[in-house]
Protein backbone atom coordinates (compact mmCIF):
# COMPACT_ATOMS: atom_id res chain seq x y z
CA UNK A 1 0.00 0.00 0.00
CA UNK A 2 3.03 2.29 -0.26
CA UNK A 3 1.53 3.17 -3.77
CA UNK A 4 -1.11 5.16 -2.70
CA UNK A 5 -1.40 9.19 -3.15
CA UNK A 6 -0.89 9.98 0.21
CA UNK A 7 2.34 8.30 0.68
CA UNK A 8 3.52 10.78 -1.77
CA UNK A 9 1.74 14.30 0.35
CA UNK A 10 3.70 12.53 3.03
CA UNK A 11 6.87 12.43 1.42
CA UNK A 12 6.88 16.06 -0.25
CA UNK A 13 6.09 17.28 3.31
CA UNK A 14 9.13 15.31 4.90
CA UNK A 15 11.51 16.40 2.41
CA UNK A 16 9.84 20.18 2.45
CA UNK A 17 10.49 19.98 6.48
CA UNK A 18 13.90 17.90 6.39
CA UNK A 19 15.55 19.23 2.96
CA UNK A 20 14.44 22.60 2.04
CA UNK A 21 15.56 23.99 5.55
CA UNK A 22 19.05 23.81 4.33
CA UNK A 23 18.36 25.75 1.44
CA UNK A 24 16.09 28.46 2.60
CA UNK A 25 17.22 30.79 4.85
CA UNK A 26 14.13 31.49 7.54
CA UNK A 27 15.57 35.27 7.80
CA UNK A 28 18.06 37.91 7.27
CA UNK A 29 19.82 39.69 10.38
CA UNK A 30 20.63 43.39 10.98
CA UNK A 31 23.90 42.13 9.91
CA UNK A 32 23.12 41.04 6.47
CA UNK A 33 23.65 37.45 7.30
CA UNK A 34 21.62 34.94 6.26
CA UNK A 35 19.82 32.76 9.18
CA UNK A 36 18.65 29.18 8.90
CA UNK A 37 17.10 26.26 10.57
CA UNK A 38 19.97 24.87 12.05
CA UNK A 39 21.24 27.75 13.62
CA UNK A 40 17.71 28.00 16.02
CA UNK A 41 17.85 24.87 18.03
CA UNK A 42 14.16 25.14 18.59
CA UNK A 43 13.34 25.59 15.29
CA UNK A 44 15.33 22.82 13.58
CA UNK A 45 14.37 20.48 16.32
CA UNK A 46 10.75 21.23 15.34
CA UNK A 47 11.42 20.86 11.57
CA UNK A 48 12.96 17.31 11.71
CA UNK A 49 10.31 16.71 14.52
CA UNK A 50 8.05 17.19 11.88
CA UNK A 51 9.70 15.34 9.31
CA UNK A 52 10.24 12.10 11.30
CA UNK A 53 6.46 12.13 12.00
CA UNK A 54 5.24 12.27 8.34
CA UNK A 55 8.01 9.33 7.79
CA UNK A 56 6.36 7.75 10.40
CA UNK A 57 3.00 8.39 9.12
CA UNK A 58 3.98 6.91 6.06
CA UNK A 59 4.64 3.28 6.92
CA UNK A 60 1.38 3.02 9.30
CA UNK A 61 -0.30 2.28 6.22
CA UNK A 62 -2.01 -0.51 7.96
CA UNK A 63 -3.23 1.51 10.65
CA UNK A 64 -5.32 4.20 8.67
CA UNK A 65 -6.46 5.62 11.69
CA UNK A 66 -3.17 5.92 13.42
CA UNK A 67 -1.93 7.49 10.42
CA UNK A 68 -5.01 9.96 10.46
CA UNK A 69 -3.82 10.90 13.97
CA UNK A 70 0.00 11.37 13.38
CA UNK A 71 -0.98 13.67 10.02
CA UNK A 72 -3.21 15.90 12.81
CA UNK A 73 -0.28 15.51 15.30
CA UNK A 74 2.08 17.14 12.33
CA UNK A 75 -0.12 20.31 11.82
CA UNK A 76 -0.49 20.83 15.31
CA UNK A 77 3.05 21.11 15.47
CA UNK A 78 3.53 22.80 11.89
CA UNK A 79 0.76 25.47 13.38
CA UNK A 80 2.99 25.96 16.77
CA UNK A 81 6.07 26.36 14.45
CA UNK A 82 4.41 28.73 12.81
CA UNK A 83 3.63 30.69 16.13
CA UNK A 84 7.08 31.08 17.47
CA UNK A 85 8.12 32.24 14.08
CA UNK A 86 5.19 34.68 14.22
CA UNK A 87 6.29 35.41 17.58
CA UNK A 88 10.28 35.94 17.00
CA UNK A 89 9.32 38.13 13.75
CA UNK A 90 6.79 40.78 16.17
CA UNK A 91 8.77 40.96 18.95
CA UNK A 92 10.36 43.99 19.76
CA UNK A 93 13.35 45.23 17.62
CA UNK A 94 15.74 45.14 20.27
CA UNK A 95 15.22 41.19 21.69
CA UNK A 96 15.22 39.77 17.91
CA UNK A 97 17.65 40.54 15.42
CA UNK A 98 14.95 40.12 12.78
CA UNK A 99 15.29 42.23 9.69
CA UNK A 100 14.04 40.54 6.77
CA UNK A 101 12.29 37.25 6.53
CA UNK A 102 13.06 34.64 4.57
CA UNK A 103 11.24 31.87 2.44
CA UNK A 104 11.96 29.13 5.37
CA UNK A 105 9.43 30.59 7.46
CA UNK A 106 6.76 29.48 5.15
CA UNK A 107 7.58 26.19 4.59
CA UNK A 108 5.14 24.79 7.56
CA UNK A 109 2.78 26.17 5.37
CA UNK A 110 3.68 23.88 2.60
CA UNK A 111 3.66 21.22 4.83
CA UNK A 112 0.54 21.80 6.53
CA UNK A 113 -1.19 21.98 2.63
CA UNK A 114 0.29 18.70 1.50
CA UNK A 115 -0.33 16.79 5.10
CA UNK A 116 -3.99 17.98 4.84
CA UNK A 117 -4.20 16.49 1.14
CA UNK A 118 -2.24 13.04 2.51
CA UNK A 119 -5.34 13.41 5.23
CA UNK A 120 -8.10 13.78 2.98
CA UNK A 121 -6.95 11.17 0.87
CA UNK A 122 -6.43 8.95 4.56
CA UNK A 123 -10.24 10.01 5.22
CA UNK A 124 -11.07 8.88 1.56
CA UNK A 125 -9.78 5.12 1.86
CA UNK A 126 -11.48 4.94 5.27
CA UNK A 127 -14.56 5.56 3.81
CA UNK A 128 -14.41 3.01 1.40
CA UNK A 129 -13.16 0.16 2.94
CA UNK A 130 -15.86 1.18 5.33
CA UNK A 131 -18.20 0.96 2.59
CA UNK A 132 -16.89 -2.24 1.30
CA UNK A 133 -17.69 -4.01 4.61
CA UNK A 134 -21.23 -3.03 4.67
CA UNK A 135 -21.80 -4.93 1.68
CA UNK A 136 -20.59 -8.09 3.01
Amino acid sequence: MLQRIQTVYLLLAAITMAGLIFVFSLWTNSAGEEVYAQDELIAFGMFLGSAAISLVSIFMFKNRKLQFVLGRLNIILNLFLLGVFVYWSLTLPGEMDISEKGIGMFLPIISIVFIVLANKAIKKDEDLVKSVDRLR
